[in-house]
């Protein structure tokens, strides 16, 4: 099989192969010579080409591939689709509703900042950090009951303050609002460029036993913070709150989030001093969390 370059005259307008000719133009009858590399305007030959070789080499058998695998091809072909379609319907919902004077404009920012986030959790992941990626990786269904409650009830304060306009508008300016929206890109940016830095030094669950290509980050943001990830996504959380105005939700997210970081620092910390001993020790006093009170 051979590809024909576009400057070559040999295909008809129907797109069908003509016939072969002759230097002069004339059919050469019963010519079945393949033309090769340079002849006819054939640029190479299919069959023969390395990089259509190699990019056309089947692919070993994986079960985890499969519809039930960890890697399930049509699990993230769909969870990827859904997140799209729900971020570029929020984005456009939002702006619609704002534009009109619809409080309800704060629901669909939510969601567009959930979808990002966990579409960015995958893609970060498939992009450096290849061995450890799985259909999970998007963390729609794997990140635990406490997450999904904190996300439910912040949903559900947005549609019952939408019904107590007063309760909603109090505290909240567009200056808050600008200031939600700043510190939830600050925040995503930070953790996606920090899960990308550590590459397959970063997991998405602690890990207990150390992996021969596992190497302490120093450099980075990690120069700057000790657990850069952990400080995008307490910022990121809380800029969800301030963003839509949920006075309730935003006291509950920092003290349930810094509970918990704080609670994970500390266990993740000690394995990490067993991994890297007097290293992990001096660069934990010289570089902070960034997360208030947690040093």
């Amino acid at each position: 099989m051979v590809r024909q370059s576009t400057s070559s005259s040999a295909v008809g307008s129907n797109s069908h192969m003509a016939s072969p000719t002759k230097v002069n133009g004339t059919p050469a009858a019963g010519d079945t010579t393949v033309p090769k590399r340079g002849e006819d305007g054939y640029d190479f030959d299919f069959d023969t080409d390395p990089r259509h070789i190699a990019r056309n080499r089947p692919v070993a058998y994986d079960p985890s591939l499969l519809p039930n695998g960890s890697r399930s091809l049509s699990s993230i072909g769909a969870q990827s689709f859904w997140l799209g379609f729900t971020l570029a319907f929020c984005i456009c919902a939002t702006a619609w509703l704002a534009s009109e004077g619809y409080a309800i404009w704060r629901l669909s920012a939510f969601f567009a900042c959930l979808s990002l986030f966990h579409f960015l959790e995958y893609y970060t992941t498939a992009r450096f950090n290849l061995p450890a990626v799985r259909a999970s990786s998007f963390l729609l269904f794997s990140n635990g009951r406490a997450y999904n409650a904190a996300h439910t009830l912040a949903t559900t304060e947005i549609l019952i303050s939408n019904f107590f306009p007063t309760y909603q508008s109090y505290l909240v300016h567009p200056f808050t609002i600008a200031a939600g929206l700043v510190l939830v890109f600050f925040g995503q940016t930070i953790r996606s460029i920090a899960m990308a830095q550590a590459g397959t030094n970063f997991n998405h669950t602690p890990v207990q036993t150390r992996k021969e290509d596992h190497v302490l980050v120093t450099k980075g943001m990690y120069n700057y913070l000790r657990h850069p990830s952990y400080f995008g996504f307490f910022w990121w959380a809380l800029g969800t709150q301030l963003l839509v105005g949920n006075k309730v939700c935003l006291v509950g997210y920092a003290l349930a989030l810094w509970k918990f970081f704080h609670s994970r620092i500390i266990a993740e910390e000690r394995t990490l001093v067993e991994f890297f001993g007097k290293d992990y020790e001096a660069f934990r006093k010289r570089t902070p969390t960034g997360i208030p009170l947690i040093r």
